[in-house]
Parts: C-alpha cells; sequence; structure tokens
C-alpha cells in the first residue's frame, strides 16, 4: 500500500473533504483536478480513489475504469482547451502513488518546447492554479465531464 504520506493521498483526501480548489470532478475512479501549477493551459490529473501504489496494483475491473476515465479526462481537456493533442504520463517516481498526467498540447507552443515531454519546460515560471484565473475552464472541462459521463 502507498504511504499516506504522498501529495496524491493528500489531494485525494482534500478532495474528499471538498477541500481542494483545483478540484474538477469526479469520476468512477477517482478525482479529476487541474494541476497545482500550469504549465499548459488545463493540465489536469487524474487521482485513483481509493489511492494505490501504481498501475499494476488495480484489479481488472479497477484498472478498466481509471483507464476509461483517464481518456474521458483528456477527451473533456482537448475539446474544452482546443488543443491539438492530449499527452499522457504516468510514472509515481517522485510521488509514489499512482496519478496520470492529462497535458493539453498546442500546435502554437513555442518551437523549442513544441515536440518536447512536459518536463522539459520550467515549471518554476507556470502560473499557479486559481479560481480566478482557471475557474472559468475549471467548470466548462467538469461540465464536459459531467456530459461524457451522462452518455457513458
Amino acid at each position: 500500500m502507498a504511504s499516506a504520506s504522498t501529495a496524491i493521498h493528500r489531494m485525494v483526501q482534500r478532495c474528499r473533504d471538498g477541500d481542494y480548489p483545483p478540484m474538477v470532478a469526479r469520476l468512477e475512479s477517482g478525482w479529476v483536478v487541474m494541476g497545482e501549477r500550469q504549465p499548459f493551459l488545463g493540465y489536469c490529473l487524474l487521482l485513483p480513489d481509493p489511492v494505490v501504489d501504481h498501475l499494476n496494483a488495480l484489479g481488472a475491473d479497477d484498472l478498466a475504469w481509471f483507464l476509461a476515465d483517464m481518456a474521458v479526462a483528456g477527451r473533456a481537456v482537448l475539446e474544452c482547451t482546443a488543443a491539438t493533442r492530449i499527452n499522457y504520463a504516468m510514472f509515481g517516481n517522485v510521488e509514489p502513488a499512482l496519478h496520470a498526467h492529462v497535458f493539453p498540447r498546442h500546435a502554437s507552443e513555442p518551437v523549442a518546447t513544441r515536440t518536447a515531454h512536459p518536463w522539459a519546460v520550467d515549471w518554476n515560471l507556470a502560473p499557479e492554479y486559481s479560481d480566478t484565473a482557471h475557474g472559468e475552464l475549471k467548470s466548462r472541462i467538469a461540465a464536459r465531464l459531467k456530459e461524457l459521463a451522462a452518455r457513458a
């Protein structure tokens, strides 16, 4: 079992408590949240609930739900940001608990980073999430997720 001290555990608990401003929506497998930094406008994460160590710790049904929810989150972010594509990533090396990154990518990105992986950009320069700057986009993503979930 993953250590309860990871940032993923803390974010999930705050989502459960309704005390996490970047929280977008609850899906079948977990929570969609906006990234605390926004190196790509609309960057989100999918956090499983309950938290597990890694993807292979999920049973077959939970694995299917998590991957399906990741794709649904990507679709909502794609549509709401008018991105060219979505990059997905799961590592867990820094925070040893399952979480999926959902990065909207645009053809208008600077040439130097357009084809680079998301960690090639300076995250310290990325704007921090705030309801003032990102709340409207968060609301649109939440509404689209609700529409997509209703069709499932």
